[in-house]
């Protein structure tokens, strides 16, 4: 060592022992610092631990995982011991001679190396008082720097120095570490990091913020230095390529080993950077539903749809197997997850108005419903229903306007099970409707309410368990689902054998389309008004599949409906799934309390058959002597409906008339108290100005101001149907006024 090294090296030491009260933070372990490391990345995973999406949720800063020194190239390894620390092998945290050096260089005012070394750097790397900020650092800061360096020295390894070093420095603007800046630079995993690749890298440490040119003449004098020049040909421009790449300001650093297969879930799970989340997603099943997705949206094309969503569900556990919140590429609203976006369900809900029916024993699966023009009064006028078609198929059974999707009968169906009723279940199964079933009234037999295809495809996945609903899991480390009985085993069990049936649904359907599989599956699409949103949702004994097809802006489709819009897809996906898994299909079994009954209709309306009835409600001969009545509900007043009065005409000269259909016999009841009672058939005024008819009974009643219940009772005395309704008005002031026009005259 030359004598002014030595006189540093004396000086330098009486330094340290001036300043020995230099305070000093407890050093970290090597395992501390690899532990506390965070990327700005969070990972979303499968329920198998491949890695599925990452998105970076830290704006400041952009890291990606830690990166074992023996996955960092070599050329960058030692690129950056030449350029910053060559003797890093040597010394123990602090570099006399390059301190000697330096001393030497300022005395005469001469650039030298700088006498930092790696360790050194990494103790202002490691401790935020440490750390080099705008302004050069203090003699108390510079001591106790050389302090934490020699520790880290005396209890670190060499490698785990350089390792730590090459995943904390800072590189250029947000980028932080090895993993980052090779990625965001050039594209690839640090492990291949080219020589030319790794000068710039190193030029970057010293200079983050240096124009490319500079960047590239440092680079370049650094593959001289080891013996590399012919590297520095076209360098420049390279770096300026690299460099203009690294100024993306993406949410998503998309890498090879991340395929980027769910951000809408990810999204919904992922909340801290850094955090890796195990979900119960599974990735073969989530590429294809991509895959399916966007084959089936590239045929339609000319048909002005868009967006698409799919979500699968594992009956048993409610694992979350598949969700596709939208069709990436093709969309322009790719960000809007489709699986929880709210749309009209349309006649998708018609399973669980049937259902229900069947379960309060109103109906069976043979019944005979009307399909024929029906006209109902509703507070904001009337409400004609239509068939998809704009036909009328005439008497057809439950069985038939299920599976065919017949629109009519469903909205008599509904007169009978009442909108507050039907309303009253949907929330059971979980869909967490906006407004009350009086809101929506008779149009809630169509799905005029707005869904998720997450809600609906859990509905559906509780049609499948036989009436048993819990909610999903979307991660692993959800506790495990609780189901609870919410619909009828029986009556559910069967709604999913209409559903899986191919001649009921022929009327509509014809016997070969999109909802035909190989293996067992009950299924239903829906289309909403002016064909804005198109649905197939559908169940096998394993799994729940739902898609969603449609426009995220809300602009309608182009002549699709549900077995060329939605159906397509969910019958590759059901059909992909049962595949894949090579299991036995498992068709379901009749559950206690079902029977099953040979049938005929008297009038051959329909071909004999064996069908399913709820024990007690078999019959083997199917009359139709009733078949056009509506069943036993209020027509008028409508649920909900406010009544002004008007204050011109005399109380005695307004009525509102109260009207029910499907009568056999009945009486009113309103407040309370009893209204009439009457015979059928009659056609005699009765007391209290009531009438009644072959299939009607009216009542012509004065209304009086206030909040009423009116309710309708059958011969038993049994509330059948049930409304309530507002009268606005003041009686007494049309009193008072004929009152004063008297005075006056």
């Amino acid at each position: 060592m030359s004598s002014i090294g030595i006189r540093c090296r004396r000086l330098g030491a009486a330094l340290l022992l001036a300043l020995s009260a230099a305070p000093v933070h407890a050093l970290q372990s090597f395992a501390d610092v690899q532990q506390e490391f965070r990327s700005s990345e969070a990972s979303l995973y499968d329920r198998k631990g491949q890695l599925l999406q990452q998105i970076r949720l830290n704006p400041n800063e952009r890291r990606l995982s830690w990166v074992a020194l023996e996955d960092v190239s070599p050329a960058l390894r030692n690129a950056l011991v030449a350029s910053e620390d060559r003797r890093f092998y040597q010394h123990s945290g602090v570099d006399w001679n390059a301190v000697a050096a330096a001393a030497w260089g300022n005395l005469w005012n001469t650039k030298t190396r700088g006498a930092s070394t790696i360790t050194m750097q990494l103790a202002g790397l490691l401790d935020d008082d440490l750390r080099r900020r705008t302004a050069p650092r203090s003699i108390q800061q510079k001591v106790s720097q050389v302090m934490v360096a020699q520790l880290l020295e005396r209890n670190w390894r060499k490698d785990q120095i350089l390792e730590a070093y090459l995943n904390l420095v800072s590189f250029r603007g947000e980028l932080v570490g090895i993993h980052a800046l090779s990625r965001v630079l050039f594209g690839k995993h640090p492990s291949g990091l080219s020589q030319r690749e790794a000068a710039i890298a190193v030029a970057l440490i010293r200079g983050p913020n240096a124009t490319p040119v500079r960047v590239a003449q440092r680079a370049c004098r650094i593959l001289q230095e080891q013996r590399a020049a012919q590297e520095c040909k076209g360098l420049e421009d390279f770096t300026l390529l690299a460099l203009v790449r690294s100024g993306s300001n993406s949410e998503v650093i998309v890498t090879t080993t991340a395929p980027q297969l769910a951000p809408h879930l990810a999204r919904k799970l992922l909340r801290t950077p850094g955090q890796a989340v195990r979900s119960t997603l599974d990735a073969g099943v989530q590429r294809f539903a991509n895959d399916a997705l966007r084959r089936q949206l590239a045929a339609l094309v000319e048909r002005n749809i868009e967006d698409g969503a799919i979500v699968v569900l594992d009956n048993a556990s409610g694992d979350v197997l598949a969700w596709v919140g939208s069709s990436g590429s093709f969309s322009n609203a790719a960000e809007v997850d489709g699986v929880l976006a709210l749309r009209q369900a349309g006649s998708t809900l018609k399973p669980f108005l049937y259902e229900l029916a069947i379960e309060k024993k109103w109906l069976t699966a043979a019944s005979i419903l009307n399909d024929s023009a029906i006209n109902l009064p509703t507070a904001s006028g009337l409400y004609i229903p239509q068939n998809y078609d704009k036909q009328f198929k005439g008497l057809v059974s439950a069985r038939t306007a299920l599976a065919s999707s017949l629109n009519i009968p469903a909205v008599r169906t509904l007169v009978t099970v009442t909108p507050t009723t039907f309303f009253e279940r949907l929330q059971g199964l979980g869909f967490q409707l906006r407004e009350s079933g009086d809101y929506y009234g008779y149009s809630l037999a169509l799905g005029s309410a707005d869904v998720s295809l997450l809600a609906l495809s859990n509905a559906y996945r509780a049609l499948a368990n036989q009436g048993r609903y819990s909610g999903v899991r979307t991660a692993l480390s959800d506790p495990a689902v609780t189901m609870h009985k919410v619909m009828d085993q029986g009556a559910s069990f069967i709604i999913g054998d209409i559903l899986a049936d191919r001649s009921a649904r022929s009327r509509t359907f014809g016997l070969e389309n999109a909802l035909s599989t190989r293996v067992w599956a009950a299924v239903k699409t829906g289309t909403s008004k002016d064909m804005r949103d198109n649905w197939a949702v559908g169940y096998s004994d394993r799994y729940t599949v739902g898609v969603w097809v449609g426009n995220a802006s809300g602009l309608p489709m182009w002549d699709v409906s549900g077995v060329t819009g939605a159906a397509p897809i969910w019958q590759e996906v059901m059909q992909y799934l049962h595949t894949r898994d090579q299991l036995r299909q498992q068709i379901p079994q009749k559950p206690a309390g079902v029977v099953q009954q040979d049938i005929r209709y008297a009038d051959k309306l329909e071909a004999p058959r064996q069908e399913y009835f709820l024990a007690g409600t078999e019959q083997s001969l199917i009359t139709t002597a009733r078949s056009d009545d509506i069943n036993i509900a209020i027509r008028y007043p409508t649920p909900g409906m406010l009544v002004a009065l008007d204050p011109d005409i005399p109380p005695q000269r307004q009525r509102i008339r109260f009207a029910a259909d499907g009568l056999s016999s009945g009486t009113w009841r309103l407040d309370g108290k009893l209204l009439t009672s009457l015979a059928p058939k009659t056609g005699k005024k009765a007391s209290l100005q009531a009438t009644a008819s072959d299939s009607q009974l009216v009542f012509d009643w004065m209304p009086w101001p206030g909040r009423h219940v009116l309710e309708l009772l059958d011969h038993k005395m049994t509330v059948v149907d049930q409304v309530r309704f507002e009268v606005r008005g003041a009686v007494e002031n049309v009193a008072q006024q004929k009152s004063s026009r008297a005075t006056k005259k």
